[in-house]
């Protein structure tokens, strides 16, 4: 067994301040998703250019597909790559929908400098318990804890539901209470994935419950709140893929008016995902149908990689507001 380190011989920084300066700039931290080396690259470029401090956050199914000893050094490289650049950003490595207290204190053993423990599909008083559990031992080496109230539709990675449940305010002074954690990611109508809404012909994209984000934010004033499942399900990319070969009849996100609303109140971390992917894959597919000879990977990832520069930087700029805030 490889023995213990601390996130911050890494390099690495938790989420306690940059959620402070979220909270009172009234902007949110983005939390951009990796599999693999060209997304991290894309993640380090774009927000050492636009000087946006970040969360780099892996699910378990990525931890499991990239290795757990290599996403450590990954990391480590991803601080070093940002400080070559000439950028100070804070950086954060962030264990997104762990599903266990095992697997949460391996990624804290290992450098992560925070960790979601998802108890959300639990009733309340184990879902509690395990947060405790995971705080407690989070606690010793000051590593973040986010924990879950309400449960997300969709499907991303090993996190699956068919039904959503919204958060209930009342639970959220007691939850957070008897936890301890840092922050709260709920539910207010987002999801998982690139199917998020089931629209019939002509119906518009419904809008996000922003009371229920207003009655979480007036009973815990100035407590970071998580928003999952916040990809737009960028159009573009969605018929870029349909038109070269893909079908993804019927994708669909969450309107970016309505995340920039939610990144101006008590929401300071927003989890992208699924947008990134669809960058990718769209790029991907463009270019080998361009170019139906080609074979090298680093062409059509290079391709892939500074177009998700580019979505990554409009994020951080016109949706979330992080730019310049590192």
């Amino acid at each position: 067994m490889e023995k213990k380190v601390h996130f911050s011989e890494l390099g690495l920084a938790n989420t306690r301040e940059m959620f402070k300066n979220a909270v009172h700039g009234g902007y949110a931290i983005p939390a951009y998703n990796f599999n693999n080396l060209e997304q991290l690259q894309a993640i380090v470029t774009a927000c050492a250019e636009t000087s946006s401090p970040v969360i780099i956050q892996v699910s378990k199914g990525a931890r499991e597909y990239a290795n757990a000893t290599m996403l450590r050094y990954m990391a480590m490289g991803a601080v070093q790559m940002a400080r070559e650049m000439g950028s100070n950003i804070p950086i954060c490595l962030h264990l997104d929908h762990g599903d266990s207290f095992e697997i949460c204190k391996s990624c804290i053993d290992s450098g992560f400098s925070s960790v979601m423990i998802d108890g959300s599909h639990l009733p309340f008083a184990e879902n509690v318990a395990l947060t405790r559990q995971v705080v407690d031992y989070a606690r010793q080496f000051d590593v973040s804890v986010e924990g879950e109230l309400g449960v997300l539709a969709g499907i991303e990675d090993d996190v699956s539901a068919e039904h959503s449940t919204y958060t209930q305010p009342e639970e959220v002074e007691e939850f957070v209470k008897k936890t301890g954690v840092d922050s709260l990611a709920i539910s207010i109508g987002t999801s998982h994935g690139a199917y998020k809404f089931k629209l019939k012909e002509g119906e518009s994209v419904p809008p996000l419950r922003f009371d229920i984000l207003a009655e979480c934010q007036s009973r815990l004033p100035g407590f970071p709140i998580v928003l999952h499942g916040a990809s737009s399900v960028v159009q573009e990319y969605v018929q870029l893929i349909n038109q070269y070969g893909g079908k993804m009849d019927g994708a669909v996100g969450v309107p970016e008016e309505q995340l920039r609303q939610a990144a101006a109140s008590a929401v300071c971390k927003i989890n992208i995902d699924s947008d990134g992917r669809l960058a990718v894959t769209a790029k991907v597919r463009e270019f080998l149908a361009k170019n139906p000879g080609e074979f090298d990977p680093r062409k059509y990832l290079g391709v892939a990689r500074k177009e998700l520069v580019t979505l990554i930087k409009h994020k951080n700029q016109a949706v979330l507001g992080s730019a310049g805030k590192a």
